[in-house]
């Protein structure tokens, strides 16, 4: 008899997201001399980053259970973040539960958790780059992470009541980071498969209290959004929500690369930008022609919102003669002549 349906499904989804992994290692120089066997490449080292809840434990389950037939190393990292008293002993008990299933090595990660952005942000922030530095220091080739498919569906929501576009509804991807680093295999998994399968793989799970803290943006939303959007719309709504993220990155995928191509036809001889070619653009590639333009120039991506796009827009659509438009990283944009020079001021 095989594993219980929710074990099957979350030990394949790991599978198939380090599947391009396994495929780069054994396509590395396996002929050589005997003497020299010393020197083939070790197995990729791959870590799943664990908060000790039910879809990181069960991630870390599956990983601990398919890394030997992929023939790849795995190893674990849990952040503390500080924010709770006994955090510290928390994040001791994750380390032992993940040294438990055989992964190895395994890290815990204190961190200063900032103000900068709003507390989930700031959280956020210091996550990532606790999961940078350890992935750089063991050289992993990858890092995994617990995001389901109603982590999904909350993203999709946040972004559209952010109202910053396309590119905001279309959620988190399933590989990101430098390199293709991050992966999320539970994408397509709701968070009941990943509960179910910690239970009947007797796992104990830890639920954060920050889940629950109608403090949080994203815990009202789950515990009282999404809800109220499955009585009024019905139960597809997670998945429907899920969906529209991956329609929604395809389109901005292809508008970002149509913008790239678009840049180089729309600057002179120069290197300015032409207003009357900029014109002509579709408004969803000129206004992304903008922004690349913008960063480049040295404003922070971070900090350059769909609002300053539209006020640099305004001077190719609606020209009236204004000034200059001031962007974040001291980055100004102003017409002169029929260019648009966007430079540090």
């Amino acid at each position: 008899m095989g594993p219980h349906p929710a074990v099957a499904a979350i030990r394949l989804a790991v599978r198939r997201v380090l599947h391009d992994l396994l495929t780069e290692h054994h396509r590395a120089p396996a002929a050589v001399p005997h003497a020299l066997s010393h020197e083939q490449p070790p197995p990729p080292l791959v870590l799943v980053a664990c908060s000790g809840g039910a879809d990181s434990m069960a991630l870390a389950s599956a990983l601990a259970f398919e890394s030997p037939k992929l023939g790849i190393r795995a190893g674990g990292v849990t952040v503390d973040h500080g924010l709770q008293p006994g955090s510290d002993l928390r994040a001791a008990e994750v380390v032992q539960r993940l040294r438990e299933l055989g992964l190895d090595p395994v890290d815990s990660v204190a961190v200063t958790v900032g103000r900068a952005g709003g507390p989930e942000a700031a959280a956020r922030d210091a996550r990532y780059a606790a999961l940078d530095t350890a992935a750089e220091r063991h050289g992993a080739a990858a890092v995994l992470l617990g995001h389901t498919r109603d982590d999904q569906a909350e993203t999709v929501l946040l972004g559209l009541a952010r109202g910053s576009g396309i590119r905001s509804l279309s959620g988190m991807a399933a590989v990101s980071g430098a390199g293709g680093r991050y992966r999320r295999p539970f994408l397509e998994l709701d968070r009941q498969t990943a509960r179910k399968a910690c239970m009947v793989q007797s796992l104990p799970v830890w639920d954060d209290p920050h889940n629950a803290d109608p403090a949080y943006t994203r815990s009202r939303l789950r515990h009282e959004g999404l809800p109220a959007l499955e009585k009024a719309l019905g139960k597809g709504v997670v998945e429907a929500l899920a969906r529209t993220a991956q329609l929604s990155r395809d389109d901005a995928d292809a508008l970002d690369s149509w913008a790239a191509q678009a840049e180089a036809t729309v600057r002179d001889a120069a290197g300015l930008l032409d207003c009357a070619k900029l014109y002509a653009l579709p408004p969803a590639v000129r206004r992304r022609v903008l922004r690349r333009a913008a960063i480049a120039a040295g404003a922070p991506a971070g900090s350059l919102f769909a609002r300053h796009i539209e006020e640099v827009d305004r001077l190719i659509t609606g020209w009236r003669g204004q000034g200059a438009i001031n962007l974040p990283g001291k980055v100004v944009a102003r017409r002169q002549g029929g260019r648009l020079v966007i430079r540090q001021g």
